[in-house]
């Protein structure tokens, strides 16, 4: 928001200096010359830019004086006022200035998004990922060279600034967010970045990246829900790899390549209809009425439950885990009045 006013200020105080100078200088002259409108107008704007045209009006003492006064004044005042302006448009700030306030104007209507602090190796794959599910999201990227060649699904949603500071992730929308996805190389930095964003934003679900193995625990008490180290988990995916080729496929199918084809899903139960409360998952009859599959269950104790059986109950604060097509899952969360 401040980042905002500043651009207004620098980009309006040239005009208002200009607009104010030709105002006195028609006031005073209908005043002390008695001019008429268009000529008291037609005075100013010559004396203003030292055109140097004749008087159209007599000048008495009062008048002159008058002009010394607003040619003195106007001299400095009216080449700031010209140079900001033409600095504005040559340097492509006003283009920039205008994309700012559209930019604000599109994250004030957003809500339940996802922001992405950082776009490098791991920032640019979540974008990607998010993208392919159609999930919104904002960028925060501090270098200028990165944010201006994005050209992805939301590219206008980029903002250039540092994640670490408050007015940055607020123009982002993080009161308004669901997620923040922090990906910068230095530890410390995301830690600033998690502490900002749950103070910010309490219930916001807060996934960092992490280098040294020190750092999750640190990130975990600084309010971080999960704590990736692309590391570990590149080194273990690839010997999952080795050891059971055909099955991590499958996984990575279901849960990043497939896009619109099916999807793997949870679906959070902290309010179920009353007629379903209590309910079995056999007497649900989810296969038949939706046409996708519950595969794993979460009691409200945190507890995993992976095939859970048909004697399994609909409980509140619980979680069920769905894989089917998206028009299947949507069927379902209609069902379950999500």
């Amino acid at each position: 928001m401040l980042r905002l006013l500043k651009e207004y200020f620098r980009f309006l105080v040239p005009l208002f200096l200009m607009l104010g100078l030709f105002v006195i200088g028609t006031v005073g002259y209908m005043i002390i010359s008695r001019a008429s409108l268009i000529d008291a107008m037609y005075m100013t704007v010559i004396t203003v830019t030292t055109v140097g045209y004749g008087e159209i009006v007599p000048l008495g003492t009062g008048g002159r004086i008058f002009t010394i006064f607003l040619i003195i004044t106007s001299f400095g005042t009216f080449a700031y006022a010209v140079s900001s302006i033409t600095k504005f448009v040559v340097d492509g700030e006003l283009n920039l200035f205008f994309r700012n306030k559209r930019l604000s104007a599109t994250i004030e209507k957003l809500s339940d998004h996802v922001i992405i602090c950082g776009y490098g190796r791991n920032g640019r794959q979540a974008a990607q990922v998010l993208k392919k599910h159609k999930k919104r999201f904002v960028v925060i990227e501090s270098d200028f060279n990165l944010t201006s060649s994005m050209n992805h699904q939301f590219s206008d949603l980029v903002i250039t600034g540092d994640a670490t500071q408050d007015d940055i992730l607020l123009k982002a929308g993080v009161l308004k967010a669901k997620a923040l996805i922090t990906t910068l190389p230095a530890d410390a930095a995301n830690v600033f970045i998690v502490l900002t964003a749950r103070n910010l934003n309490s219930k916001l679900t807060i996934i960092s990246r992490a280098s040294d193995d020190g750092s999750d625990a640190k990130l975990k008490i600084a309010g971080a829900d999960n704590v990736i180290m692309p590391d570990k988990v590149g080194g273990a995916h690839m010997a999952s790899l080795v050891m059971k080729p055909d099955v991590m496929e499958f996984l990575d199918y279901i849960t990043i390549q497939s896009g619109d084809s099916i999807n793997l899903e949870e679906i959070a139960l902290d309010v179920i209809p009353e007629s379903l409360r209590n309910k079995t998952l056999k007497d649900l009859e989810v296969r038949n009425k939706s046409g996708a599959n519950i595969v794993g269950f979460k009691t409200a104790m945190g507890e995993y439950i992976v095939n859970p059986s048909a004697d399994t109950k609909m409980i509140p604060s619980s979680k069920i885990f769905v894989l089917g097509s998206p028009d299947q899952v949507k069927s379902l969360k209609s069902f379950l009045g999500q």
